[in-house]
């Protein structure tokens, strides 16, 4: 296998385990936008995403870094879409 296989394997599988997460709690994913609503009414620049992070942490069985240089792929995919989410519902009102 090679280095860009390894990582997408890696990603995929840190993927499948955070969606069993998302599936035995249904309330992570309301709990996750709420956090995201509430800190991108407040701007929504790196420093909101990572007390979106932070919080998403302290309050979920998700464990995201708190240092935004440590985050994974997956943490880092999952924050861009609840953004994307968030955005595209303000964007509707």
């Amino acid at each position: 296998m090679s280095a860009s296989e390894i990582q997408k394997t890696r990603i995929i599988n840190e993927l499948q385990g955070f969606i069993r997460k998302l599936l035995q709690d249904p309330n992570i994913l309301e709990q996750s936008l709420a956090v995201a609503r509430r800190e991108l009414d407040n701007g929504g620049g790196a420093e909101s995403m990572a007390r979106v992070a932070n919080e998403i942490s302290d309050t979920t069985s998700v464990h995201i870094p708190e240092d935004p240089a440590e985050h994974s792929e997956a943490d880092r995919l999952f924050l861009a879409l609840l953004r994307e989410v968030v955005l595209e519902e303000q964007a509707l009102y």
